[in-house]
């Protein structure tokens, strides 16, 4: 029962930062530029004014426009039960396979393609068309980038991936881990809108992935979705830390082990926080056909990644 009780906890707890993450990053970047930039709190302010709203619909709009925020925002909270945020390991360990955790992640992706298709906008259809071709190179990647930590775990659990470079920590500087890291790092930028692949902090109409594909959306619903994007970039940020630096995760369900291991987490999100707010002021944003060339190297990374893995075990 305490097992449960962490994993609802954890979850809340994820829900709770990652509108906070996305305002940290927005901040610390506006720093960089020589801006004041808009308090961390401001994406709380956004989502309270979003939820407020009415929404409006599309004369044009089925059910699956309806149904996709919700889709996408329980997805995405289903991943944050599997991803070992804090501790390890946990009940939901079990089923917290790479498999089910790359699907889910892909099934909020799916049904917001179609809910850019389905009010019959130019825009949504172009934003749809898009992103599925960069989830069609990046869920890819990011299977076979875990798969490599997998290999030396013995197993594609993520808790048990977490135990085993706990245990034996030089596996966290091995070949196999950086290329796995460089790539998964590439897929965290083009799965969650960063640049150089999309342009979070632009809506203009030709460059804009995420964003036109939920332009018809308003009021709860547009809340939902933004909410749900915050915490998939939470959870890519979770998976970077703990997967590859796993130091400061809970192996005993005590409240000082627990403390740290929110201090921990705290800690590798502003680090991750810092290292895309750099990141973010020193590239523009590529062109669209050279949006797949990166992919491809990302998950060229990855195999290499394997690769090195299944040769130095």
């Amino acid at each position: 029962m305490t097992g449960f009780l962490l994993e609802a906890a954890q979850v809340l707890l994820a829900l709770a930062l990652a509108p906070g993450l996305v305002g940290l990053i927005r901040w610390m970047k506006a720093r960089l530029q020589n801006r004041r930039g808009a308090p961390v709190r401001q994406p709380y302010l956004e989502l309270r004014k979003l939820f407020r709203k009415e929404v409006v619909l599309s004369t044009n709009a089925s059910w699956i426009f309806r149904a996709a925020p919700f889709v996408v925002f329980a997805s995405t909270v289903a991943v944050g039960f599997l991803v070992p945020l804090l501790a390890v390991p946990l009940p939901f360990d079990e089923v917290g396979d790479l498999l089910v955790v790359v699907y889910l992640l892909l099934l909020g992706t799916f049904f917001l393609a179609l809910a850019g298709l389905d009010p019959g906008s130019a825009f949504g259809g172009m934003g749809s068309s898009r992103e599925m071709t960069v989830a069609a190179l990046a869920e890819p990647t990011l299977a076979v980038a875990i798969f490599a930590l997998a290999l030396g775990a013995g197993s594609t659990n993520l808790g048990q991936i977490v135990g085993r470079t706990m245990a034996d920590p030089l596996a966290a500087v091995s070949p196999g881990h950086l290329l796995a890291f460089a790539a998964l790092f590439i897929v965290m930028l083009a799965e969650t809108g960063r640049l150089p692949v999309d342009n979070p902090a632009t809506h203009l109409e030709l460059t804009m992935i995420h964003e036109a594909m939920v332009l018809e959306y308003s009021g709860r619903y547009l809340a939902l979705i933004e909410w749900a994007a915050a915490l998939k970039l939470l959870i890519f940020f979770a998976l970077l830390g703990n997967l590859f630096v796993p130091w400061g995760v809970a192996a005993t369900l005590t409240p000082t082990a627990l403390s740290l291991a929110v201090g921990a987490l705290l800690v590798k999100l502003v680090v991750l926080a810092a290292a895309v707010a750099i990141f973010e002021t020193r590239v523009a944003k590529l062109r669209l056909f050279r949006v797949p060339e990166l992919l491809s190297a990302s998950f060229v990374l990855a195999l290499l990644a394997v690769t090195s893995s299944f040769l130095l075990r």
